[in-house]
């Protein structure tokens, strides 16, 4: 019989133990990245300008997983104005070529959850997530397993995507 392997995850108890909690008394991690610059390395903030942030997900499915946000409070796309609209899209593209610069990733899924059955895990403020692909990236592990193995830390991706940013703004 073959011994038994565990991958260890520890840091996904913590969004396992917020999916169905009370939206933590109104607190919202992206209003709070938002309102404390001085704190951007430890929110993951890789970019920030007057328009919203580009932020590393917490709680990646693959390395390199990056949230666009505006700094307001907003929970979908009507209720923005064009400009805040053009915006997102500016961040967005900007967020793409960090990857692309950064990871060489050979595709990028990019997409949003609107509403909590759509699978937002925080339906209140609107967010993109940009996800680097790699043929070959997804296999047994998700499927099988339910785990997803990362193969970089967020604070090692944060400063790599931090190191390219003044090359991508050019």
């Amino acid at each position: 019989m073959t011994e038994k392997q565990n991958i260890w995850a520890p840091w996904r108890m913590e969004y396992i133990r917020g999916i169905d909690a009370p939206e933590n008394d109104g607190a919202c991690f992206l209003c709070e990245a938002w309102a404390k610059p001085d704190e951007a390395a430890e929110r993951l903030i890789v970019h920030r300008d007057e328009r919203g942030m580009i932020l590393l997900n917490r709680f990646p499915y693959t390395n390199g997983h990056l949230l666009v946000a505006l700094g307001d409070h907003i929970p979908d796309l009507p209720q923005l104005e064009p400009s805040q609209r053009a915006g997102l899209m500016e961040l967005t593209t900007l967020a793409e070529q960090l990857l692309q610069t950064a990871l060489n990733p050979q595709g990028v899924n990019i997409g949003m959850n609107i509403g909590r059955c759509a699978g937002a895990g925080l339906p209140g403020h609107l967010h993109i997530h940009l996800v680097p692909r790699w043929n070959g990236d997804t296999n047994f592990m998700s499927v099988v397993g339910q785990v997803r193995v990362i193969p970089q830390s967020l604070e090692a991706i944060h400063e790599e995507l931090c190191a390219v940013l003044p090359k991508v703004l050019g």
